[in-house]
């Protein structure tokens, strides 16, 4: 080749590997002839692949610095008949990487692994997510073999390298094209890649290093956890192939319903029903806190407070709310949510006659014998806001 290898590539004489494989891949994404059939572009390929072949390796570059001939006197038609060209860099040119770990570190795909993380789901009582729990729990997961600890062959024995890939990992396979050579890097089908062979497995893992067990685990359950909070134990999923550090296990956390109480974010809430009469004459009501739940006896002394009273007024309306203060659920990063009581005028369904005369009696000393429902000034009827709808104007 007459013109400059380094001119050809668009690179300074003194540019590093990393210049001149970017300068390639710029190159070769405008030239190659799946993206460029011109035969001029073709032959233009031709060239900058050749420049590549002998600047990205250290000795042929050394060499035609000396001044040295790279191609032995053969011009073009050495190209891809020496070492052969690898297809892998063309590859790279257009992906940003080939063959196993993007064109670096290709070989033998190592047998340790990580493991898989693990989930599983554990449901708790609304007390025990507001203040936090201990649980203890079983998993089924994989765990290191203790027959080959991992080692994944019978004991006694160990792996040895793959004679068709002589632990390598990979097989190459060659075919020819216009540009000469072309040299495929493929994993070896004997070994899978791993470039070893075990051929005596071990019989309790089948090689895989591993095996499944149940086993009781602890978890810490914090305070102000809610449906769907996920608590993540460190190192305690799956241990990886070939006896590989395992993955980590999380908790996904079910809040199961509460009789009294629903939650709402940070916030409890609960519906108290009282009497008509009550709730006109005004009443007080004890009602049991969230903590009780906790209070394993309730008549052991304790200082949690395991109920309150709320004040029902006189001439309490149905659908009245009480917002008492910090007596919700504790905040994952503090604080406290409150508590909102609604109250539920309940009317009575059955009378009986003195009761029913007690009411009339009532009804009339208040003049509601024949009462009649008022509109507040400014309201319309269903139907009066349907009709202004369809007749704006």
């Amino acid at each position: 080749m007459s013109q400059d290898l380094y001119d050809l590539l668009g690179v300074a004489r003194d540019a590093d590997g990393d210049a001149i494989k970017k300068a390639y891949r710029r190159l070769a994404r405008q030239l190659h002839p799946d993206v460029n059939p011109d035969p001029e572009s073709q032959e233009k390929f031709k060239q900058v692949s050749m420049a590549y072949e002998v600047l990205s390796d250290p000795q042929k570059r050394s060499a035609y610095d000396r001044g040295a001939d790279p191609f032995g006197g053969g011009g073009q038609a050495g190209f891809g008949q020496g070492a052969g060209f690898s297809f892998t860099d063309i590859m790279d040119a257009f992906f940003g990487g080939g063959g196993q770990g993007g064109g670096q570190g290709r070989g033998p795909r190592p047998r340790v692994r990580r493991g898989q993380d693990a989930l599983i789901r554990l449901e708790v009582d609304l007390a025990d997510a507001a203040f936090g729990v201990t649980r203890e729990i079983k998993v089924d997961t994989a765990v290191l073999c203790s027959t080959c600890h991992g080692d994944g062959a019978a004991p006694g024995s160990h792996p040895v390298p793959c004679e068709t890939c002589r632990g390598q990992g990979e097989v190459a396979q060659v075919q020819r094209s216009f540009l000469g050579e072309i040299r495929t890097l493929r994993p070896c089908a004997a070994c899978r890649g791993f470039g070893t062979i075990i051929p005596d497995p071990c019989r309790e893992c089948s090689g895989d290093g591993r095996v499944r067990s149940r086993r009781s685990l602890t978890v810490k359950i914090p305070a102000g956890v809610d449906t769907g909070t996920r608590v993540q134990l460190t190192e305690q999923g799956e241990v990886g192939p070939g006896g590989g550090p395992a993955g980590d296990l999380y908790v996904e956390i079910h809040v199961a319903e509460h009789p009294t109480f629903r939650r709402h974010g940070n916030d409890l809430q609960c519906t108290v029903t009282v009497p008509m009469t009550a709730a006109a004459l005004g009443t007080t009501i004890t009602l049991p806190t969230l903590e009780a739940d906790v209070v394993a006896d309730p008549e052991e002394p304790t200082e949690l407070e395991t109920s309150f009273e709320i004040e029902v007024r006189p001439g309490t309306q149905s659908g009245t709310e009480q917002v008492l203060r910090g007596r919700g659920v504790p905040g994952l990063r503090g604080g406290r949510g409150d508590l909102v009581v609604t109250i539920a005028v309940e009317t009575p369904g059955r009378l009986d006659a003195r009761q029913e005369e007690l009411l009339r009696e009532l009804a009339a000393l208040r003049g509601e014998e024949a009462p009649t429902g008022s509109v507040r000034p400014g309201t319309k009827s269903v139907f009066g806001r349907l009709r202004d709808a369809f007749n704006p104007h």
